[in-house]
């Protein structure tokens, strides 16, 4: 198992270097234990007109913890695969008025069942819920099904 400091700031890196959206909404690791991604997109560079989190940002933020999380899973168990979302589903529940900050935690039974997939067909859909609260409520709930495939040399 790699260090998972190590494993956030590549991720981090990953989505700056080659996910261009990423850099410009400054979007980061903020913690990762293992089983828990949280992400950090700062309201300053992701508001909109109403000063409160635009919702293209908000998908966006909820899209990259969850494809960060399958990255992760992934790496942790010395493997790499192509990351898509192939469906998704957003409910904006209450305004987000300060920074966005986004929680993904995979149930673990689903990613073992997903990697245990991936091994034997080299392909694996893996569902994942993200969240983002403000205060004590739940603003935006998102699930997404991203699909894990081998990369072809």
């Amino acid at each position: 198992m790699q260090d998972r400091a190590a494993l956030a700031r590549e991720l981090e890196e990953t989505w700056h270097r080659d996910i261009p959206l990423a850099a410009a909404m400054r979007i980061a690791v903020q913690s990762y234990d293992g089983r828990t991604l949280t992400v950090r997109g700062p309201l300053a560079a992701n508001r909109n007109l109403h000063g409160t989190a635009f919702a293209g940002s908000v998908f966006s933020t909820c899209v990259l913890a969850g494809w960060g999380a399958a990255w992760l899973a992934w790496r942790e168990h010395g493997m790499n695969g192509l990351i898509v979302v192939a469906d998704s589903k957003i409910q904006y529940r209450k305004a987000v008025t300060g920074d966005l900050v986004c929680l993904c935690a995979p149930d673990s039974a689903a990613v073992a069942a997903a990697l245990e997939e991936f091994r034997g067909m080299g392909r694996a859909n893996l569902s994942l819920d993200c969240t983002i609260d403000v205060g004590e409520r739940r603003a935006v709930t998102f699930t997404g099904t991203y699909v894990v495939q081998a990369p072809h040399h």
